[in-house]
């Protein structure tokens, strides 16, 4: 049997509304799940407290919705840096990693399905300080290796996204960001497939979810120009079925780009057309 797709979306979109709102919108016009950005809900995040977590866990549940788990992780608090060669700065940093890991796990529904902490954050991994990409990339292995136990502890899964060189010289393609992953061996470091950040990758998108397929933890669908499912032609149809053929049962979560246009329109567009995408017949694969 084919898994069952489930549709998530960010909600950094809807960040202009209160968080219980965009809950309310986000599960109306369909969508199960929901990504947050960490940075929508504080400009701390790692310092809400017990109450505010309670809170926003609850919230989730009132609206019928699953936490999904984080992504842009580092864009807040300012002047956070994972791969510089300042200790303090990487420090901070990494002790923050930890901390957003905590709040990740406390998020999450007990006895839920792993959350998930999408490690893309361009600017802050990097290189900074003269140094080389792939001294860079030894740090960030090295930071990821050590926040794993926690991540372990707390049922978290942290994914390194590949990013496309337009964005950061550090783990450009999936080939890198797995790599890293197996020189780690822990379940809770694997990787996530983003369509518009593989844009620049050599091979077909669908060939990288099948060769990939047992370190990809998450999807992230959109444009190649970063708008929403349905605002250009990308053949998402050939994405889902193969996902379907691999028997893929995470998250496909919906990340628009562009913020300039209505929220709800957004999110309804990129919904239908998800949905619209014929899905695998029962039965053996």
């Amino acid at each position: 049997m084919s898994a069952p797709r489930r549709l998530a979306i960010c909600n950094e979109l809807f960040q202009q509304c209160g968080f219980e709102d965009a809950c309310r919108e986000i599960r109306a016009i369909g969508y199960e799940g929901l990504e947050i950005a960490p940075f929508t809900l504080a400009s701390d995040p790692a310092s809400l407290s017990a109450d505010e977590r309670r809170r926003i866990r609850q919230t989730m549940r009132k609206h019928d919705l699953e936490f999904v788990g984080f992504h842009w992780l580092l864009a807040a608090p300012e002047g956070l840096h994972a791969t510089t060669r300042d200790e303090s700065i990487r420090k901070r940093t990494w002790d923050y990693v930890h901390a957003l890991i905590d709040l990740c796990g406390d998020l999450a529904e007990d006895g839920a399905a792993k959350a998930v902490m999408v490690f893309g954050s361009p600017k802050q991994r990097s290189t900074v300080d003269e140094t080389a990409p792939r001294e860079a990339a030894d740090i960030l292995t090295h930071g990821l290796a050590h926040a794993a136990p926690r991540a372990e502890s707390r049922s978290v899964t942290i994914l390194l996204e590949a990013l496309s060189p337009g964005q950061t010289d550090v783990v450009n393609c999936m080939s890198d960001a797995v790599a890293i992953v197996k020189q780690i061996r822990s379940t809770a470091i694997q990787t996530m497939f983003d369509t518009h950040n593989a844009k620049d990758e050599k091979e077909a998108h669908t060939d990288l979810l099948r060769k990939y397929a047992p370190y990809i933890r998450h999807v992230h669908l959109n444009e190649l120009d970063g708008r929403e499912p349905g605002a250009g032609d990308y053949d998402f149809d050939a994405v889902l079925a193969t996902l379907e053929e691999l028997n893929y049962s995470g998250w496909v979560s919906v990340e628009a780009l562009n913020f300039s246009g209505d929220a709800r329109e957004v999110a309804l567009r990129a919904i239908h057309r998800l949905s619209a995408a014929p899905k695998a017949a029962s039965g053996a694969l």
